[in-house]
């Protein structure tokens, strides 16, 4: 099986699609849309993971988080211990918090609990997201103050009711005018407008929903919230790695809490690799409609091959005939019909790696989302075209290998 019978079969293959253009189309498009959903899918969750790796980036590398509960992600079913095991861990408290700001490897600690509320001003009205952190909370956030500042370490202390907006709060509630000094309602309680800020970009960021951060201490006081889920972020400082952080503040909040060298930790300490893996998980979800889409477009493009191919054995009797008159073997036979099937679906491969590469470039361009195209989605496109034209093409191609040279040269 030299390259030139491989050439032969691909040269007959092109001609095949050129005499054939609408079965051949059909076939192409089948194996195109099959082969430009991996392509498509594959480069936005590569995206999405770059996104949420590039955020978690913003808070610094070595941030990890103190939680309540972590298991990829909380699941609620009866309300029983054994189906929640989240019941069994106490929540977290700012005295905690409190506590791993004085260890020596920390370098800052902020906590924070969040719920939706309704906030306005004057005559107008929006739901927004209204978080409760600590002071230095921009550390955890990212994200710039461009007008006004923070709220500061005595207003938390004094549950001050001063408020922190984001941009898109500002213009939403006040427009033009400038927010700084302004009283707003959230909760129907009374606040002070002492600053604004924009959040980092993100994946989340192309077009940020409105957003309210006021102290903690003020928060537990007027938010309509689900208590008991606080979570603290803790920054090691420069000299110390996370494992020695981690080390250190697992120690300070089980003897805080108590625990006996043999009791388990009843709090959780996630690391941002930890997070991502978890994320992982759940776009690998996406994965499996990925493939389940393309194995449709696929199989359609197989019944194509088989249709098309059946058709040209057909139309091709006489010329078997011949060939099997002057030698050829079966094997040869069979390897150019597989040649010329695998040819159409790998045509079909190439026009869908082309429509998926420009659906990640709009996905780039309209979106804050950094799609890219992984190289395993490429070599599995190609994989995958060819393994499609070879395995329905065994059909027509063993037909055509079967044919009785006598018979094939009688054929008309």
């Amino acid at each position: 099986m030299n390259v030139s019978r491989v050439l032969e079969g691909v040269g007959i293959a092109l001609d095949s699609i050129r005499a054939s253009k609408v079965r051949a189309f059909l076939t192409i498009l089948g194996v195109a849309i099959g082969v430009m959903v991996v392509i498509a899918m594959a480069s936005a969750i590569t995206g999405i993971n770059r996104s949420v790796a590039q955020e978690l980036e913003t808070l610094g590398p070595k941030t990890f988080f103190v939680q309540r509960y972590f298991e990829g992600g909380l699941t609620i079913s009866d309300g029983s211990d054994e189906m929640s095991p989240w019941r069994r861990m106490p929540p977290l408290k700012v005295e905690e918090a409190e506590l791993i700001r004085t260890l020596p490897s920390v370098k800052y600690v902020t906590w924070r609990e969040g719920s939706g509320g309704p906030v306005s001003f004057e005559s107008k009205h929006l739901d927004a997201q209204v978080t409760g952190f600590s002071p230095n909370w921009i550390y955890s956030v990212g994200g710039t103050i461009t007008m006004g500042r923070s709220y500061t370490h005595v207003e938390e202390a004094s549950s001050a009711r001063v408020a922190v907006i984001n941009d898109k709060t500002a213009e939403s509630l006040f427009g033009r005018l400038d927010p700084i000094g302004k009283r707003i309602k959230v909760f129907g309680e009374p606040f002070t407008v002492v600053g604004v800020y924009v959040e980092a970009a993100g994946l989340f960021s192309g077009n940020p929903s409105p957003s309210v951060t006021i102290p903690h201490s003020t928060f537990s006081k007027v938010a309509d919230y689900w208590p008991g889920w606080m979570m603290f972020a803790v920054t090691p400082k420069d000299e110390y790695t996370v494992a020695e952080t981690q080390d250190q503040v697992t120690a300070a909040l089980r003897v805080s809490r108590g625990l006996r060298p043999a009791d388990d930790n009843n709090f959780a300490l996630v690391s941002q690799d930890r997070l991502l893996d978890t994320f992982n998980k759940v776009t690998q979800g996406f994965f499996l409609v990925m493939l389940a889409l393309s194995s449709v477009g696929l199989m359609v493009g197989g019944v194509g091959v088989v249709a098309i191919m059946m058709i040209s054995v057909t139309e091709r009797t006489r010329e078997i005939g011949v060939r099997k008159a002057l030698g050829a073997t079966r094997r040869e036979i069979m390897f150019q019909f597989l040649v010329e099937a695998a040819t159409l679906t790998l045509v079909g491969g190439g026009v869908g790696m082309v429509l998926g590469a420009l659906i990640a470039w709009l996905i780039r361009a309209a979106t804050p989302l950094p799609a890219a195209i992984p190289l395993w989605s490429v070599i599995a496109a190609i994989i995958a075209s060819t393994v499609t034209g070879i395995f329905f093409g065994l059909y027509p191609a063993s037909k055509a290998s079967r044919l009785d040279p006598v018979e094939a040269l009688r054929y008309e």
